[in-house]
C-alpha cells in the first residue's frame, strides 16, 4: 500500500487521481500505523511551511515519518512536502523541518535574478544531473513539468534536477531512500505520471525497474 499523508495541507484530489492512473494501491491516511505498514510514503503539501510542520506534529505523524524514512522505505515529498524534508525553512521566520535531507529552504526571490516574477508559476524544462536517481529512470532531459512555489531549497549535493528560472532552481532532490519534487508531478501530464510510476517501482534493495511488467 502507498500511504499518502493527509494532514490537512495539499491538493490531495489531483494526487490521488494521478496515482489511480498509475495503477497504484494508494490510500489517504492520517494514521501512524498506516505509515508504518506502507511500502511507500508520499508527503504532499501546499501552503506555509510553519503551519504544515505544526500540523504534522499535532497530528502525531512527525515521528512515524522519521521512523519510516529510517527504515529505508521510499518516501517522496511533493512541493511543500519536499521542503518539509529539509532541516530548516526561512519562510516568515525560522522553522524546523524533518531534516531527512541536509539544507535549508529560502525565499525564491533571494535566489533568482532581480525583476524575476515570484511566485514561480508554470511549465519549465528539467535539467537532469548526472545519475539523477530513481525518479527519472524513464524521464528524458528537457522534460517539462509544472511548478507553483515562492520558496525553494538551496542548491546542494542532493539536487538531482534543476529548472531554469533566471537561475538554476532545485526541482528535485534525493538522499538515499528520501526523494522530493518541487514541481507537481500530479499536474504535469504524462511526464508527471512517468515520474510517479518510477517512484512506485523504486525499491531500496532493488535498483532495477520492471516497467513493462508492473505497468
Amino acid at each position: 500500500m502507498i500511504a499518502v499523508v493527509d494532514y490537512g495541507v495539499g491538493n490531495l484530489f489531483s494526487l490521488m487521481a494521478a496515482l489511480r492512473l498509475c495503477g497504484a494501491d494508494a490510500e489517504l491516511t492520517a494514521q501512524p500505523e498506516d505509515i508504518e505498514t506502507a511500502s511507500h510514503v508520499i508527503l504532499p503539501g501546499v501552503g506555509a511551511f510553519g503551519d504544515a510542520a505544526a500540523r504534522l506534529r499535532e497530528s502525531g505523524l512527525w515521528q512515524p515519518l522519521l521512523k519510516k524514512a529510517a527504515s529505508g522505505a521510499p518516501m517522496l515529498g511533493i512541493c511543500l512536502g519536499m521542503q518539509l524534508l529539509f532541516a530548516r525553512s526561512f519562510e516568515y521566520g525560522e522553522h524546523a523541518g524533518l531534516a531527512l535531507i541536509p539544507g535549508d529552504v529560502v525565499p525564491l526571490v533571494d535566489q533568482v535574478q532581480p525583476g524575476t516574477k515570484v511566485p514561480h508559476i508554470g511549465w519549465n524544462a528539467l535539467t537532469l544531473r548526472t545519475n539523477p536517481g530513481a525518479l527519472f529512470a524513464h524521464t528524458p532531459q528537457g522534460t517539462h513539468v509544472y511548478f507553483v512555489h515562492s520558496f525553494a531549497a538551496q542548491m546542494g549535493p542532493y539536487v538531482t534536477a534543476t529548472a531554469e528560472y533566471s537561475v538554476p532552481v532545485p526541482a528535485a532532490v534525493m538522499h538515499n531512500n528520501v526523494m522530493g519534487c518541487q514541481f507537481h508531478p500530479e499536474k504535469s501530464g504524462a511526464a508527471g505520471l512517468t515520474i510517479l510510476k518510477d517512484f512506485l517501482l523504486y525499491r531500496t534493495s532493488e535498483e532495477t525497474h520492471r516497467w513493462g511488467e508492473d505497468f
